[in-house]
């Protein structure tokens, strides 16, 4: 065997193989095998176009037939360029296939879509087969976020030793790192990064910046500018220079070059609406927003619910932080709560609901928590117990049979596996079936108790006393 064989060999082998589709940590994009290519032809022929698009609401929501997302326009417009001067036979519909934005480009390369609509800012990293199109939006810069009436910042470096909170995919990671090496050679603490759960898109990050959960963060200004509009407590530090600006893009497989030069013809033409963003604000602007739940009132009534709210969701093997983020979001943690509509009490259950599951009395508060919690254990036991959740997407589940009721719930998942989307997942898979059926209501209660759970997880050590750490399954 020759050298060069021998090298080529080696290569070879230190090519990586294949890896399938899965949540993880952030990272590199994984490298696979690219699979045969779908080009405009092929596109057409079947008469479908697959489109990978990132899962966040930003980017790809959809209320009830209304397009919050701000790729759904130019898609839609998309399709009916393609369709403009095509046959009858060969009219081509777009199929949405949301997925997380750290997994978009390793999906289209798997062959999973034909075209990737991000929404954000994207970059692909060598080694992938994919295409960029020509710039959707140039010179896009990545602002930092912080909350009115909190610090102001306008130098770079007074960001040594902050934690900002990032959601997977975030295009300031990279930035991030440039930033902390000119911060080593002075001498000068990191920035640290506080990549958030994967339940959280970069719309949730900004609320719960706006509540003071999260105290910094960085998006694009587009999307910055955009929630401002819902979100009127951002503060934007414009000053302080987060790397270069960026060019936004689409992206297709390498090898489909009449696909991208249809994109690329596209986009010359391409003129966003003027009321683009109308559905997006009517519809959030009716929404609850989170608020603060660690604030000092609301943590000593916490301190002070913490042994029934343990006993209970001991009880029911759950963790406690569940059923206090649940009472914050039902009641304020305020035992006396009324409705008008007949739920009662920290837990705001009904009278019937806590019948089910045996409790009377619940003007009182241990029996109105218990109530709260078989209730809870019984949604979790009957309609969500298959090993194939998780702990954290069974809860999402168990709270929105809580808001809706479990049938529903069920009805949506089976929808959900009709669509293509994964059924065990609530977050982004089957809450796009509840935007479609029953609008944002329900997904934004659920939403909501997740971020309060997120923020009491985040306080666990000083919301437990170290004598009485509990076990918890989240």
């Amino acid at each position: 065997m020759t050298r060069p064989q021998l090298l080529l060999l080696c290569c070879s082998l230190l090519l990586p193989m294949p890896m399938p589709a899965e949540a993880r940590l952030p990272g590199p994009v994984q490298v696979v095998a690219p699979t045969t290519v779908r080009d405009l032809a092929q596109i057409r022929s079947s008469r479908v176009l697959k489109v990978l698009v990132n899962q966040s609401r930003n980017s790809s929501g959809e209320v009830k037939g209304q397009p919050i997302g701000v790729e759904y326009h130019r898609l839609r417009a998309f399709e009916q360029y393609l369709n403009g001067h095509a046959r009858d036979d060969q009219k081509i519909t777009l199929k949405i296939i949301p997925k997380a934005k750290d997994q978009l480009l390793g999906a289209l390369q798997r062959g999973e879509g034909d075209l990737v609509a991000p929404g954000e800012l994207l970059e692909p990293l060598a080694g992938l087969a994919v295409s960029a199109s020509n710039p959707i939006r140039t010179d896009v810069p990545l602002l930092l976020v912080g909350a009115k009436g909190q610090r102001r910042y306008t130098r770079v470096e007074q960001l040594s030793g902050k934690t900002l909170a990032l959601p997977n995919g975030s295009a300031a990671g990279e930035a991030l790192s440039q930033i902390n090496q000119k911060l080593a050679l002075r001498k000068l603490p990191p920035v640290k990064i506080e990549w958030v759960d994967p339940t959280l898109a970069v719309e949730d990050v900004l609320e719960m910046v706006q509540a003071g959960i999260f105290h910094l963060t960085i998006v694009e200004q587009p999307i910055a500018e955009r929630w401002s509009k819902i979100l009127p407590k951002l503060r934007f530090d414009r000053q302080v220079l987060i790397g270069e600006p960026a060019d936004e893009y689409w992206f297709v497989r390498r090898d489909a070059a009449m696909l991208r030069a249809s994109i690329d013809r596209f986009l010359t033409t391409y003129k966003a609406p003027s009321n683009q963003d109308a559905a997006f604000l009517r519809i959030y602007r009716r929404l609850y927003r989170v608020h603060y739940p660690l604030a000092r009132a609301n943590r000593q009534r916490l301190e002070k619910l913490r042994p029934v709210l343990q006993k209970h969701a001991t009880a029911q093997g759950m963790d406690w932080l569940n059923l206090a983020a649940l009472a914050f979001k039902e009641s304020s943690l305020k035992p006396n709560a009324r409705s008008g509509s007949g739920p009662t009490g920290l837990m705001q259950i009904t009278p019937s609901a806590a019948q089910r599951v045996g409790v009377r009395n619940i003007q009182n508060l241990d029996a109105n928590v218990q109530a709260g919690a078989k209730y809870l254990a019984l949604i979790r036991r009957k309609f969500f117990a298959s090993p194939k959740l998780n702990e954290r997407e069974r809860m999402a589940f168990v709270l929105a049979a809580y808001n809706m009721g479990p049938e529903r719930v069920q009805g949506m998942r089976a929808e959900a596996r009709r669509r293509g989307l994964n059924p065990n997942q609530w977050f982004f898979q089957v809450e796009r079936i509840a935007m479609e059926q029953v609008g944002m209501g329900a997904v934004s209660y659920v939403n909501s108790v997740n971020k309060y759970y997120l923020a009491f997880d985040r306080e666990r050590e000083s919301l437990e006393p170290r004598e009485q750490k509990v076990v918890v399954r989240k």
